[in-house]
């Protein structure tokens, strides 16, 4: 497979900033409204911190219900149709939000946010394992999740200033917008298959489709979804995501009002300046641990020692306490950076240890249930911020729960040596893996 890098280069300079800013822009709309709790939309709706929170994690209730049924229905018919449906709905939606006039539309529309972007992220990572090979998967899906701390560092600075100058109902309608128009360019750009693409030569589509039909060789198809959602490898990766998701987005949903409470003396610009740093870090810690997880065909490697570390900075930031910001600052850095570099691996190790006949219903329940934790996350993260007057609690939280999730990824089999037959041998491990999942 030496030869891989040689078939359709031009793969990644068609597809790549497509599918990164599409992620994007689907980032955006889910993760700004940490900035209108932390500008005032609270006050101006009557929310209680209770509510708040609730309000705040709503979306991943939305968003958790509708993964499967999204990610089977990308698989049997198209990513292309369902992703250019979901940019329409998610962009009027968010815009929406910035003309709520109660309490119970906003609830409504978070909501249905979450269920008009649940296939979002599944769809985009079965339709990677499509175009890109083994080798390649783990950078491809870091240039997919890449827009999650992109979006973030550059909104957590825009969205600082629109909140200044316009308010939060202003920086709502803005950053709304931008998925519906980009949902034309989706539209005329993006071909659901490698066959369709009039950009690849027929030597490169049949050279390319040979090299999928061989990853998949040491992986026996399993009878169906049913099969594939009670083996043990999909249960500890649902378990994981669930786990870990609890840590990343209880700190995406809510830095700006840790920054906010432990510094008083910070503006609402320099909040966002400083929300901005610890993404600027993760963008450049997954690029390495991507490249690094290709190279060396280790997925682990890049997964679990990385969660350890952000356990270890969120402890370590919950010991500080509000006695050092600086130092508390800069152990959430190392802990946001940690908690976001292992995600292209991690998802590069799934369709390796997966059959293909059901990987986008597993990545469905894989992304589900990381989608409860993120539920669990910003709710509860927000409760514990307003129910004890500090972020310290919700560190532990965290904590506890990485730390958890580091456990159980340890216990996920290793992606070196399961996919291929060792010379002279039967394929034991590829036997193992596959065994597995018809448990």
């Amino acid at each position: 497979m030496d030869n891989i890098k040689a078939v359709a280069p031009q793969r990644w300079w068609h597809l790549m900033p497509i599918i990164f800013i599409t992620y994007s822009l689907a980032y955006l709309d889910r993760a700004n409204y940490g900035f209108a709790a932390a500008a005032g939309i609270d006050k101006d709706l009557g929310i209680t911190s209770a509510t708040s929170s609730l309000i705040g994690s709503l979306f991943f209730l939305g968003y958790c219900l509708f993964q499967v049924p999204g990610a089977i229905y990308a698989q049997k018919n198209s990513v292309k149709k369902l992703i250019f449906a979901s940019l329409i709905l998610w962009g009027v939606c968010a815009a929406a939000t910035g003309m709520v006039s109660n309490i119970p539309m906003l609830m409504a529309l978070r909501f249905i946010l979450g269920i008009v972007e649940a296939a979002v992220m599944p769809s985009m990572l079965m339709y990677i394992s499509r175009w890109f090979t083994r080798t390649e998967r783990s950078r491809a899906n870091t240039f997919l999740i890449l827009g999650n701390p992109v979006t973030v560092l550059w909104m957590s600075i825009v969205s600082g200033y629109l909140v200044r100058n316009f308010g939060w109902r202003e920086m709502f309608v803005f950053e709304g917008v931008p998925a519906i128009l980009w949902a034309a360019v989706w539209w005329f750009t993006v071909k659901d298959r490698p066959a369709d693409a009039p950009w690849m030569s027929d030597k490169e589509k049949a050279d390319f489709d040979a090299i999928l039909k061989s990853e998949q060789a040491h992986i026996a198809p399993v009878r169906d979804y049913k099969a594939a959602f009670r083996s043990s490898i999909v249960l500890k990766c649902c378990a994981i995501h669930a786990l870990w998701s609890i840590g990343v987005y209880g700190f995406i949903m809510w830095l700006p009002s840790i920054l906010k409470s432990a510094s008083k003396s910070i503006d609402i610009v320099s909040v966002g300046w400083l929300s901005a740093v610890p993404y600027l870090a993760a963008i450049v810690l997954m690029l390495v641990a991507s490249f690094l997880s290709d190279r060396t065909r280790n997925r682990k490697l890049f997964v679990w020692p990385l969660l350890l570390i952000g356990t270890i900075a969120f402890v370590g930031s919950y010991l500080v306490g509000t006695s050092n910001f600086w130092l508390s600052f800069a152990l959430l850095v190392i802990a946001g950076a940690t908690m976001y570099a292992p995600y292209g691996p991690f998802f590069a190790l799934v369709p390796e240890l997966i059959p293909s006949n059901v990987l986008g219903g597993a990545i469905g329940l894989i992304n589900a249930c990381g989608a409860l934790g993120a539920f669990l996350g910003a709710w509860l993260v927000g409760y514990l911020n307003g129910a004890t007057g500090s972020p310290s609690a919700s560190y532990v939280f965290m904590a506890t729960a990485l730390l958890a999730s580091v456990v159980l990824m340890m216990l996920v089999p290793a992606q070196t040596g399961q996919r291929s037959t060792p010379k002279g041998g039967t394929g034991s491990k590829s036997d193992s893996v596959a065994s597995a999942l018809v448990k």
